[in-house]
């Protein structure tokens, strides 16, 4: 039976933020609620279980911070234990979350090697074992699943999707790619459609959401109508544009100003919350985001790159912007 928890007061289309290793942490995050004004849940950055529990607990409990200002905001692991994502769903309620997913979609080789995140789709019975264990740890808390279409083939959708609809999570966020494409092959959102088909026909409750290239506000927007799916979740697209979900505003109408301001934000909120906790290097993934399309956005990004401090971020822009 479907537990939906916040879901159910979610306005459709849901728009969700994807988890991102490594990008979604609690300060970005932040600024996507605050400048976008149609984002409806945020996931954390995805977690091992078993690091949680065999390994350094402490650095991953970093992972799971999060600010008032995020909800509604769901808690990601993965793991091909059930033992320690069901202990897992059970932290995640005690720390206040509002949802936990399990993720059965991650391609990353070192994710796969330990029979976890995309490998489980080999292994439909042991998938649904994860999904019922999360459940029992998850006590009140809603219970979703991000995965792909299919492990090698788009023909393995049906059975993939009505092996995870029997044992009824309650949202299946669907990558319109299998584990064989990665990120190379263009998303198929025919597959969505096909997978709100299936659900459907089962007559099951679960909520759909698709996931894969969707470039903007109005893109999300028009997949979600042909597709029929309950919503969509973006993941890079939003890197170095924290204005994604906002009706208002588009990347393009952006000045340069503006979104270096937003950056020295970034920078400078990102020292506020990890102090030396986290290395200031992980704030560099997103400076091409934030510094691109003007001329001389590539010369600034080098010079950037090489800052050490927030304080050195912000002097190298206002030098740039004189």
């Amino acid at each position: 039976m479907n537990n939906f928890g916040f879901w159910k007061s979610i306005k459709h289309p849901i728009k969700a933020l994807a988890p991102m290793a490594g990008v979604t942490d609690t300060v970005f995050r932040r600024l996507i609620v605050k400048y976008s004004k149609q984002i409806d849940v945020v996931f954390t950055e995805f977690v091992s279980s078993n690091g949680l529990f065999l390994g350094d607990r402490d650095t991953l409990m970093e992972t799971l911070d999060f600010s008032e200002s995020e909800r509604p905001i769901v808690a990601q692991f993965f793991s091909a234990n059930p033992e320690r994502i069901e202990k897992s769903a059970r932290l995640a309620q005690e720390l206040g979350f509002d949802g936990v997913d399990l993720n059965l979609g991650c391609p990353d080789r070192t994710v796969c090697k330990q029979g976890a995140g995309s490998e489980i789709i080999k292994n439909p019975k042991l998938a649904q074992e994860l999904i019922l264990a999360m459940k029992e740890g998850a006590g009140s808390l809603p219970v979703s699943v991000k995965t792909r279409v299919g492990y090698s083939k788009d023909s393995e959708i049906d059975n993939w999707i009505s092996t995870l609809l029997e044992v009824s999570p309650s949202v299946l966020t669907l990558h319109a790619r299998t584990r064989a494409d990665m990120y190379k092959a263009p998303a198929r959102w025919s597959l969505i459609k096909r997978a709100v088909e299936i659900r459907d026909d089962m007559k099951s409750s679960t909520l759909i959401i698709g996931n894969g290239d969707i470039s903007s506000l109005g893109d999300l927007n028009i997949k979600i109508s042909e597709s029929g799916a309950d919503g969509g979740m973006v993941g890079r697209a939003t890197i170095g544009n924290p204005w994604f979900f906002n009706s208002e505003k588009h990347i393009q109408s952006i000045s340069k100003e503006d979104r270096l301001k937003i950056l020295i934000e970034y920078v400078k909120l990102f020292e506020s919350v990890y102090g030396d906790k986290k290395n200031f290097s992980l704030t560099k993934k997103h400076y091409k985001g934030f510094v691109t399309g003007w001329e001389g956005s590539k010369d600034l990004r080098v010079k950037l790159m090489k800052a050490d401090s927030a304080t050195e971020v912000e002097n190298i822009v206002e030098k740039h912007l004189k």
